[in-house]
């Protein structure tokens, strides 16, 4: 994700990259072709029949959570216990377009309460930290990824999600370009050391200016609201995207998963998309009420 330093120390890293990888060090054209795929099936579902987004979350939730307490589980030996966590996940994200927050917020509520059931079979060892950890994979995956859904739901929906995932894109793609070429001021050395103020900048940069545009033109809003909207977006996915690095050095591991080349596993994708779904809907839903 955005910020990247890639100046002084880390050139002899980049001389040992693998064939294919970019000077910030990950196979920018497998990331590319992946991330124009997953781009692809998101457009798709809003520019045909806008309630099918609600699946493509929920395939992604389920993947996601699948990653997360794998990780979890390698990392830590944290069991999650993932039959009542994934039918639970699912049921958040699903009850979030008929009802909102009250549907979701009821759906994890029960979903707590069967994980504390679900786990006593196991006995008391490690009891409180593998819930703890369930109630956690629900909350940070499926709860998040339910406000997405929920600002699908008015009938300008597509265009309130359109402006959410271009916020997030403009983040990322202007952090990664300035901090390519211009970053050298690291911003978080102790959890990920590629970031840097720089790239920051970048990211607030084209975060604004895209807020700006896709608030004031798409959804009819102000364009300081946009410039306010853009700028907590960039904030949300940065802090995201070090919240995961912290969780991954936290647990040992590198990726949460491998299924897309370039990227790890989607979790390592969903990342700056998840706390940023929550910002996006709070603030539109202030901005332009639906």
């Amino acid at each position: 994700m955005g910020a990247q330093v890639s100046a002084g120390g880390e050139q002899g890293a980049a001389e040992s990259a693998p064939k294919g990888a970019s000077r910030a060090g990950r196979d920018l054209r497998a990331a590319i072709t992946v991330g124009v795929g997953l781009g692809a099936v998101i457009l798709v579902s809003l520019f045909t029949i806008r309630q099918l987004f609600v699946p493509v979350v929920a395939v992604a939730v389920a993947v996601s959570m699948y990653e997360l307490a794998g990780a979890l589980r390698r990392g830590a030996g944290i069991n999650v216990t993932m039959v009542p966590a994934l039918l639970g996940g699912q049921a958040v994200v699903w009850l979030a377009w008929p009802y909102e927050r009250g549907g979701m917020l009821t759906a994890f509520v029960v979903t707590l309460l069967v994980c504390l059931i679900w786990r006593l079979k196991d006995g008391s060892e490690g009891y409180l930290r593998d819930v703890t950890a369930s109630v956690f994979t629900v909350a940070y995956v499926a709860m998040f990824a339910s406000f997405a859904v929920m600002l699908v739901a008015p009938e300008d929906g597509v265009y309130r999600v359109l402006a959410f995932l271009i916020g997030v894109v403009l983040s990322d793609t202007g952090g990664y370009a300035a901090g390519v070429f211009f970053g050298r001021h690291p911003m978080a050395p102790k959890i990920s050391p590629k970031k840097s103020w720089e790239g920051f900048a970048g990211s607030l940069a084209a975060g604004m200016i895209g807020g700006a545009l896709t608030v004031g033109l798409m959804l009819d809003g102000q364009w300081w609201q946009g410039v306010l909207f853009g700028a907590a977006l960039v904030v949300t996915a940065t802090t995201g995207d070090l919240v995961e690095s912290l969780i991954k050095r936290d647990l040992g591991i590198k990726d949460m998963g491998t299924l897309l080349p370039g990227h790890g596993g989607l979790m390592d994708r969903m990342d700056s998309l998840l706390p940023s779904a929550v910002v996006a809907w709070l603030l539109l839903d202030l901005f332009v009420p639906a």
